[in-house]
C-alpha cells in the first residue's frame, strides 16, 4: 500500500471480529513501531500485546481504578457500569499497550520521549492499516493511572499512552474529512513574517 493511501485512508474503526490475528502480522506491527524517530536514539518504547485471558487482568484494572472514582460502588447502576467496564478489552481479540520507558540520558527530554512514542503508535496504526487490520487508539485518564503503571511493572515516570485495539474489520471504513493544509498552515520566508503572526 502507498503511504499517502494508508495515511489517507486510515481510519479508527471499532467494530472488528474475533478472528485471532496472526503473530506474523502482530510482529509488522511492533516492527513498524521500533522505527519511529527518537532523539538520541532512546527507543523509550515498550509494548504489551494482549490476547486471551490476559485482556481480563486489563478489564479488572479499568473497573478497578473506576470503582475508585464511584460514591456508591455497590449501586446496582454502578455495579453494571464496572461490568461493562470490565468488559471492554474483549471487544477485539488484540490489544498491544505501549508505553513509555523513559531514557536515563540527561539529554532527553521527558516531553520528546512521550513524542517518540506517539510516533510509533502512528506507524504501528498504519501498519495494521496496511495488513488490512482494523482499530482504534484508547487513551483516557485510566491510562496514566498509578493502577496501570503497576499492572504493567512501569517506573515512576512511565505511561501507558495508548492502548491499540486490532482485529479484523467488520464493516468497510468510512469517507475521511480534514482541513486543507492551507487552512492550518503559515509559510514564513523572511524574518518580518513573524511580526504578521
Amino acid at each position: 500500500m502507498d503511504i499517502f493511501e494508508a495515511i489517507k485512508s486510515r481510519r479508527s474503526i471499532g467494530f472488528v471480529s474475533s478472528e485471532p490475528v496472526p503473530k506474523d502480522l502482530i510482529d509488522k506491527i511492533l516492527e513498524a513501531g521500533t522505527w519511529a524517530p527518537s532523539h538520541y536514539r532512546t527507543e523509550p518504547w515498550k509494548f504489551f500485546v494482549l490476547t486471551g485471558g490476559s485482556r481480563s487482568r486489563l478489564g479488572k484494572t479499568l473497573a478497578k481504578i473506576e470503582e475508585r472514582q464511584m460514591e456508591d460502588p455497590l449501586s446496582e447502576a454502578n455495579q453494571k457500569k464496572l461490568t461493562k467496564i470490565e468488559e471492554k478489552p474483549f471487544r477485539a481479540p488484540l490489544i498491544i499497550a505501549v508505553a513509555v520507558n523513559p531514557s536515563d540520558n540527561p539529554r532527553a527530554l521527558l516531553q520528546e520521549e512521550h513524542g517518540a512514542v506517539y510516533a510509533a503508535i502512528q506507524n504501528m496504526l498504519l501498519a495494521a492499516h496496511a495488513v488490512g487490520l482494523a482499530g482504534y487508539w484508547r487513551t483516557g485518564k485510566s491510562a496514566y493511572h498509578p493502577e496501570m503503571r503497576q499492572l504493567f511493572k512501569l517506573p515512576h515516570n512511565g505511561d501507558i499512552l495508548g492502548f491499540l485495539y486490532l482485529g479484523h474489520p467488520k464493516k468497510s471504513a468510512p469517507e475521511g474529512k480534514r482541513k486543507h493544509p492551507d487552512e492550518v498552515t503559515t509559510w514564513l520566508a523572511s524574518e518580518s513574517d513573524f511580526d504578521n503572526l
